[in-house]
């Protein structure tokens, strides 16, 4: 069996035969987007994103299954139904931001000044990571736990003549590192770890 010919193909290569479909097909989607769309530059919108949706669909037009206007009313009722989801992420995208108040100049301000004092912490953090791994753990457990150079040895497993080593190691890499980050002058990283 023989499909008949595709009497829309040509609205896609043919600007005459695409204006005579436009000046055919306008008042029907016109009417339709404005049943369903109030803001009139969008439904202006609408109804240009359906003609260009008409023109890229219309090879794939089969007259068989149904006229035409019933096809352009599909490609009018996709074309509604995707703004309208659309709309709906932007919805709920203001509706999760809504929530939120914006800060104000002074808490801005301070937000700025913790962010500016805690500039020395995150250097030191930043260098620490760039040690040897047994570096780091004796340093951390001096500096930052508390313990004794010979406690830290012991947790180790190494000698307190190795867990000094490091310490001392740690320290000065630590205390190079921070010295090329930073121009201004800030708690020295020896008397931060100690």
């Amino acid at each position: 069996m023989s499909h008949p010919p595709n009497p829309l193909a040509s609205i896609a290569v043919d600007p005459d035969a695409l204006e005579s479909f436009y000046r055919q097909h306008l008042p029907i989607v016109r009417g339709f987007v404005a049943r369903r769309v109030a803001d009139p530059e969008l439904a202006a919108d609408l109804t240009a994103d359906i003609f260009l949706a008409a023109i890229d669909a219309a090879p794939g037009y089969d007259p068989g299954r149904g006229s035409p206007s019933g096809w352009l009313y599909g490609i009018a009722r996709h074309a509604v139904a995707t703004q309208r989801r659309g709309e709906a992420r932007a919805q709920r995208a203001l509706t999760r931001v809504a929530g939120r108040r914006p800060l104000q100049v002074d808490a801005i301000t301070r937000a700025q000044e913790r962010i500016d004092a805690e500039r020395g912490a995150r250097l030191l953090y930043e260098a620490m990571s760039a040690l040897p791994a047994g570096q780091r753990a004796v340093l951390e457990l001096v500096a930052l736990d508390g313990l004794a150079v010979r406690e830290a040895a012991d947790v180790l497993g190494i000698s307190p003549v190795s867990a000094r080593v490091r310490l001392h190691r740690a320290r000065t890499f630590l205390g190079a590192a921070l010295t090329c980050e930073t121009t201004t002058p800030f708690t020295s990283p020896t008397e931060v770890l100690t």
